[in-house]
């Protein structure tokens, strides 16, 4: 898997003040933290839908220019009322990333700030790395005479390195971001192959198209209580054989998914398949199954079968 960007870098030689460095993409959940990350990619690595905790897992999207390497962190949205094992291990996945980036995005979602946007402020003034504020949905604001006040006083909040209005659905202010965030990384050359886009599997990649499909197609509740696991994946010159199971946690979850006759299931496994096919660029032929395994987004026995906390061994 390669990225396509036609800046991409040279890869006989870099020059003397080429810049790297990691990039924590940060906020409360569903403000447009993946949109954000796909659009600086131009590529769809981030799964995305309209409801919120989309996103599980820290993903590492790379993106290599001729003067920089940025590697970006898409985090799991903070929150703090939510229980669960499950709700656990998503915020710890977004803390820990804090640690260890050169340079933190925190994203908000247009002209509206919540107790979860509250939280992550205090958190981000423990913070010794510059921090750049990305209002995000900027497209959605009917008045835009809002906007101006808005950043002003959000910019009090917090000693922010830069605050830029910006629509990640829309592409608008994005290259402007991309380079307040080059600013702040290191002398360095590039961590990554410039090829590399990211740091997950084909296999992890597979399960959350399908959980893209899920999250997209079903109501409210049954999603968050679904998790994918991809038990093969045979690839050939032509062909790529999926096998994988939806996990849900009660029947009456199973038999939603699977649908009347078997309409829904079917539907999910077609889109999840045409998306592979754009990824990999390849056929595929994608064998869905839908189990129930009671309770597990709150036994972390069982979320560990699943890859989850697997980074940390907690």
């Amino acid at each position: 898997m390669t990225n396509t960007d036609d800046t991409g870098a040279d890869s006989t030689s870099f020059p003397e003040d080429y810049r790297s460095g990691y990039v924590a993409i940060i906020g409360r959940p569903n403000v447009g933290k993946s949109t954000l990350l796909n659009r600086i990619l131009g590529f769809h690595l981030s799964i995305t839908s309209k409801k919120p905790q989309t996103t599980r897992h820290r993903l590492l999207g790379i993106k290599t220019t001729r003067t920089a390497q940025a590697v970006y962190i898409d985090t799991p949205g903070l929150h703090q009322n939510y229980k669960g094992a499950i709700h656990r291990y998503m915020n710890r996945e977004a803390l820990t990333t804090l640690q260890d980036v050169d340079v933190i995005v925190f994203v908000v979602d247009g002209l509206r700030l919540t107790p979860e946007d509250e939280y992550a402020i205090t958190l981000l003034e423990k913070c010794d790395q510059p921090v750049i504020l990305v209002v995000n949905k900027t497209d959605k604001i009917k008045d835009k005479k809002l906007l101006l006040p808005f950043l002003e006083n959000i910019s009090q909040r917090l000693n922010f390195a830069q605050v830029l209005p910006v629509s990640a659905a829309k592409g608008s202010n994005v290259l402007e971001l991309e380079k307040a965030i080059e600013a702040h990384l290191h002398i360095s050359p590039p961590y990554y192959p410039e090829e590399q886009i990211t740091d997950k599997s084909d296999r992890f990649l597979a399960a959350e198209l399908i959980r893209e499909k899920i999250m997209r197609l079903l109501g409210q509740e049954v999603p968050y209580a679904t998790a994918v696991e991809v038990e093969a994946f045979e690839e050939d010159e032509k062909l790529i054989k999926i096998a994988a199971i939806i996990w849900v946690e009660r029947d009456n979850q199973k038999s939603i998914i699977i649908g009347h006759k078997g309409q829904q299931l079917k539907e999910i496994g077609k889109q999840a398949r045409l998306s592979m096919e754009g990824l990999y660029n390849k056929k595929v032929f994608l064998k869905l199954w839908v189990k129930v395994k009671d309770g597990w987004s709150d036994d972390e026995r069982a979320l560990k079968s699943l890859g989850y906390f697997d980074e940390y061994g907690a």
